[in-house]
């Protein structure tokens, strides 16, 4: 009977590891390199043929040749011989070097050659050359030693270069490159992006004689600098920004933007090393400030396109009035021909302007330093608060996008020259009417705590000397585009930029006061005020504005005098009169003497012939004369 019988090969590699469920996980055999290498590991070097001897030894008979048999099977034998060899040569040489080093037991001498052929001639110039060189240095440390005696003997005018160094690190941004000291003019802490890096370059002033003794005029000498800056070409000079509003061809007001610098700063081609970094720090403002401005300008969406040509920009602000910002550069030369020669830039220069404009780019330059707090730590620093909250106060999308709009600094300014454009319009018109009209007297406040786009005026309306009787006031805020008047009534109006509007104002205020004094003055005189209006729709037409009148009657109710004030037909005035006793005829039919009182026909004064300093005057001695005794 045949049985099958199963036989498993037998397994070639180690089982490394058995995992849980029982699988093997078999080792790979070792490649030949990895063998040898695991042969050489296990190599003793240490060991010398007598340890191997002693090794192989054996007391039985064979123990010779089973000595000699297994020395001449291990591989590494030769190997190991050579190392013990070349070890041994490099202990000889080893011991040649230290026997050669101190020259006691041998002496290595170079190879004797053959001495070269004598040239005198050679020789002497290079001698004389040597010399020369020699006396050179030695005159040049002579000549330096010279000029130090002669500055320690007066007075050390030359300042010390280290401790200048050390004043200008204090104000400008220094770093060491090299060997050269370099400083930084830009405005990057600011949050700058202008390509103009204003790098200019410290050194050592060694000639202060030849520096003090330049210069293009006939200016006092100043003490020399013992730092010498030298700055880019496209630095040189002075700079400025010039704005003017100008109505056709006529500059209404001007005003310029720079860094401001002492008078003569610039005089001398080498002055103080602060003033020549202020000077190249300005003119870098200006033309970073002229550059966004300009881009700026082309982006502006308005109905009037900006124009930017060449470094100038033009905007309209109101109709025939235009604003103009330009670059102004020059140098050291120019301005000194200009002072020689006396002339001047033309237009007139309005501080107000001015001071609008720069405390405009400080609060643009504090914003941009001065982020508000707390300081957030996972967001961007320079968002703003209100963005911040959007989220945990989930705003809109129309809130959102309020917030991330903002106005440019072209629109600022053109906001600001709107506003000291109309500002001076206003204060013309208020002058030149106050100086037309002598009765009554028209005196205006500015205030002088304003914001660069809101001014208020307030004007008060009186009759000289009857200042306690009456006087009515107006209150005038000047807007960018804009007029609004607070009346004393309590009224708002507003006006708009047409400064005939604001004259047809101040003629209807002037109408109505000399009404309101006249009825001040009745109080005053013990007349009866029997009636008034403000809008009298009787009589002539008034082309601005309504006609004001007041009724008025003597303590004794026998004189009437009427007052009709228009803001341009002006001042008529009439009086009644009762009739007399002889008129009136007692009888049985007519007993009451109450109508004897009736009032007569009015007859209008010949007012520009009463006697009187002004309107209230001549009124009083009318009131004084009609007035029986």
């Amino acid at each position: 009977m045949s049985v099958s019988v199963s036989i498993e090969a037998h397994q070639e590699y180690q089982v490394q590891e058995i995992t849980y469920d029982g699988q093997e996980i078999y080792s790979q055999p070792l490649s030949m390199s990895e063998n040898l290498t695991r042969l050489a590991h296990k190599i003793d070097f240490g060991k010398t043929e007598n340890d191997f001897q002693t090794i192989t030894e054996s007391p039985d008979e064979d123990s010779k040749e089973l000595a000699t048999f297994q020395a001449s099977l291990w591989p590494w034998d030769s190997v190991r011989s050579k190392l013990r060899s070349m070890l041994t040569e490099v202990c000889v040489l080893v011991d040649v070097l230290n026997i050669a080093k101190e020259k006691r037991y041998m002496v290595i001498d170079p190879v004797s050659q053959d001495p070269p052929d004598p040239k005198p001639l050679i020789v002497l110039l290079q001698k004389k050359k040597a010399l020369a060189n020699a006396a050179s240095i030695i005159s040049r440390g002579a000549e330096r030693l010279r000029e130090s005696q002669c500055e320690s003997a007066r007075g050390r005018s030359l300042p010390d270069f280290h401790l200048e160094l050390l004043h200008m690190r204090t104000s400008w941004r220094l770093k060491k490159v090299g060997n050269n000291i370099l400083g930084d003019l830009s405005y990057r802490s600011a949050g700058s992006r202008y390509w103009q890096s204003g790098i200019f370059e410290v050194s050592k002033n060694e000639s202060p004689e030849n520096t003090a003794s330049s210069t293009i005029t006939s200016m006092p000498v100043r003490n020399p600098n013992a730092i010498k800056v030298t700055l880019p070409n496209e630095l040189e000079g002075t700079s400025y920004i010039q704005v003017s509003i100008q109505n056709d061809t006529e500059t209404i007001a001007s005003g310029e933007l720079s860094i401001p610098l002492p008078h003569g700063a610039l005089a001398l081609a080498e002055s103080n090393w602060q003033q020549k970094l202020e000077a190249a720090q300005n003119v870098l403002f200006c033309k970073e400030l002229f550059s966004q401005l300009a881009s700026e300008a082309v982006q502006m969406q308005s109905s009037i396109p900006n124009l930017v040509v060449g470094n100038q920009i033009t905007t309209s602000l109101f109709p025939g009035v235009q604003l103009n910002i330009g670059l102004c550069h020059s140098t050291i030369q120019d301005r000194v021909k200009t002072a020689v020669s006396g002339l001047s830039a033309p237009g007139e220069h309005k501080p107000v302007l001015e001071h609008s404009l720069h405390q405009l780019l400080r609060e643009l330059h504090y914003k941009a330093i001065h982020h508000p707090m707390p300081h957030p730590t996972t967001s961007t620093l320079g968002i703003s608060k209100r963005r911040r909250l959007a989220g945990p106060e989930a705003s809109d999308l129309e809130t959102i996008r309020r917030s991330i709009d903002y106005e440019s600094l072209l629109e600022q300014i053109i906001k600001q020259s709107r506003h000291a454009h109309l500002r001076l319009r206003t204060m013309y018109m208020i002058d030149t009417f106050a100086a037309e009209i002598k009765d009554p007297l028209i005196v205006a406040h500015w205030s002088c705590l304003n914001s660069p786009t809101l001014t208020s005026v307030k004007i008060n309306v009186m009759t000289n000397g009857y200042e306690t009787i009456c006087r009515t006031p107006l209150v005038v805020y000047v807007e960018e585009k804009s007029l609004r008047a607070v009346c004393r009534d309590g009224r708002s109006m507003t006006l708009s930029y047409e400064a005939q509007e604001l004259r047809y104002l101040l003629m209807c205020q002037v109408s109505q006061h000399q009404v309101n004094a006249a009825q001040a003055l009745a109080k005053l005189m013990g007349w009866k005020v029997i009636s008034t209006c403000n809008n009298l729709g009787i009589g002539m037409l008034e082309p601005v504005g309504n006609a004001s009148s007041v009724l008025m009657a003597s303590p004794v109710g026998d004189r009437v005098i009427a007052i009709r004030c228009g803001p341009k037909t002006g001042i008529h005035v009439s009086v009644s009169f009762s009739p007399q006793h002889a008129d009136f005829y007692p009888s049985t039919l007519v007993r009451d003497r109450k109508w004897q009182n009736l009032a007569g026909s009015f007859r209008e004064v010949w007012w520009e012939k009463m006697e009187g300093r002004n309107f209230l005057n001549k009124l009083e001695h009318l009131m004084a004369s009609v007035t029986p005794c």
